[in-house]
């Protein structure tokens, strides 16, 4: 395969990922790459990075399948000639020992714990190469074919387990303060996590060789994680997202509030209009008006956290965390089919995930049958917490506006809109699903603005069109 023809996969692997890469910037990427020598693995991925990456969220997704692409090595000889030799050796021979036995393995286990507890790079980064080449080999589907697996090493190998040995190994140095024990536990758990991950991208980079980069990429590369389905994250992915969230939730506050001044006329002031008008015969050309006062606005949020939205509702409790802190007040609901105040639960600092499992958890917000009822919830939002919804109130409704074939109570769903100031509701769904089976999309989108909302772009896209 020529250069230019990786360059051309390489970008249409980057498209398939998410990354919106134009024409231009390919060529820019071309240009960049004969202004470099690539021998320079490095400046290769700089340069790439900086003419074909737009945003920051964009950078992981980018880094993988450039390491597919243009990976630092090559072949599996060439990297037994990096991995385990014995320290002792003074003339700096290695010994290429490649069993995976008993014996083998606790050896090997130990090393990772030095290397774990050293925090070198670069002895993570072989002992991961040599992890899966002794630990990570399986049977292929044909006759003499050889894969690997990541799930192999991670089972065999069992990092996360050696976290207490590294600290009982650097404990006795360190002494027992709780605050040091805890940020050397923090700083050893980001060690695994790194050795874990290095195992992954060996693997993917052994399989790009027998089955093709664009291939790997295609079915192990995941969507930036501004393009990541709300349905589909993962728990790694709600720390990134959390972080993405927040300069969005300022953003949603401008914006709403903005709306608000732009529906509220300024009184008119009477003295200095008259004043103003004896310059020109006691004709009031111009008008001048009391200044507005400044101020924000209250949120009243409602969350579906029913099975069928579980991961979306890990979302939706970021968003109004994030939005706690934007808001002169926020009120938060949640429901199945019994709504549930929750506001209490939104303290700053807090962390989403405990919160949605400490809520799962409790027999006070339990849901009655176990089944999604939006008329039923929002039947007992009009009962018990009409006043919490005024002129100067947004209402923001997150769910799948899927109700188990029960009663919708529209006429419930037009008093709440008509009390508040805005309303809208953002669904995690696809609309070419919205009135399939049970869902009442359509019905409720025609009494507040529903927006389709599945990842954090189209969550962007909804706060800049509020403008």
């Amino acid at each position: 395969m020529s250069l230019l023809d990786r360059h051309l996969d390489f970008v249409t692997a980057l498209r398939s990922a998410g990354l919106p890469v134009s024409l231009a910037e390919g060529l820019d990427g071309v240009r960049a790459v004969n202004a470099l020598d690539i021998s320079d693995r490095e400046a290769l991925r700089s340069a790439y990075a900086a003419t074909l990456v737009k945003r920051q969220t964009h950078r992981p997704a980018f880094d993988k399948i450039f390491d597919l692409f243009f990976p630092a090595l090559v072949g599996a000889d060439e990297i037994v000639r990096h991995i385990s030799y014995d320290k002792s050796d003074t003339d700096g021979t290695r010994s290429v020992g490649l069993s995976d036995g008993p014996q083998d393995l606790e050896a090997f286990r130990e090393q990772l714990t030095e290397a774990l507890a050293l925090g070198d790079p670069d002895l993570l980064q072989a002992l991961a190469r040599e992890a899966v080449t002794r630990f990570g080999r399986i049977q292929g589907r044909g006759p003499g074919e050889q894969r690997w697996s990541s799930y192999n090493v991670a089972n065999r190998v069992s990092p996360g387990e050696l976290v207490e040995r590294t600290m009982k190994g650097l404990l006795g140095e360190l002494g027992q303060d709780p605050a040091e024990e805890r940020d050397l536990r923090r700083a050893i758990e980001r060690q695994v996590a790194e050795f874990n991950r290095l195992v992954e991208s060996d693997v993917s980079r052994r399989a790009a060789e027998i089955r093709g980069a664009a291939y790997v990429a295609e079915h192990t590369v995941r969507a930036s994680i501004d393009q990541l389905d709300f349905t589909a994250a993962r728990k790694a992915d709600l720390e990134e997202m959390r972080r993405a969230i927040h300069p969005l939730a300022r953003k949603l506050a401008t914006r709403m509030s903005k709306q608000d001044r732009a529906t509220r006329g300024a009184r008119l002031d009477f003295r200095r209009t008259v004043r103003a008008s004896m310059q020109t015969g006691g004709v009031p050309v111009v008008t001048h008006h009391r200044p507005k006062r400044p101020g924000r606005t209250d949120l009243v949020v409602l969350c579906d956290v029913s099975g069928s939205v579980a991961n979306f509702a890990n979302f939706t409790l970021m968003l109004v965390f994030a939005l706690r802190e934007q808001f002169d007040r926020v009120r938060a609901f949640t429901f199945v089919d019994e709504i549930h105040e929750v506001t209490d639960r939104f303290q700053v600092g807090a962390d989403p995930a405990e919160t949605l499992a400490e809520l799962a958890a409790s027999a006070k917000y339990a849901s009655l049958w176990g089944r999604t009822s939006y008329g039923r919830a929002f039947t007992r939002f009009q009962e018990q917490y009409a006043d919490a919804l005024s002129p100067r109130t947004n209402l923001l409704i997150l769910g799948d506006a899927r109700s188990n074939y029960t009663d919708l109570a529209l006429p419930a769903l037009k008093q709440m809109e008509y009390a508040a100031r805005h309303s809208w509701w953002l669904n995690p769904e696809s609309q070419r699903h919205w009135g399939t089976g049970d869902s009442a999309a359509h019905d409720y989108g025609r009494i507040v603005p529903m927006v389709e909302c599945r990842n954090l772009t189209q969550l962007g896209d909804f706060v800049r069109e509020l403008a």
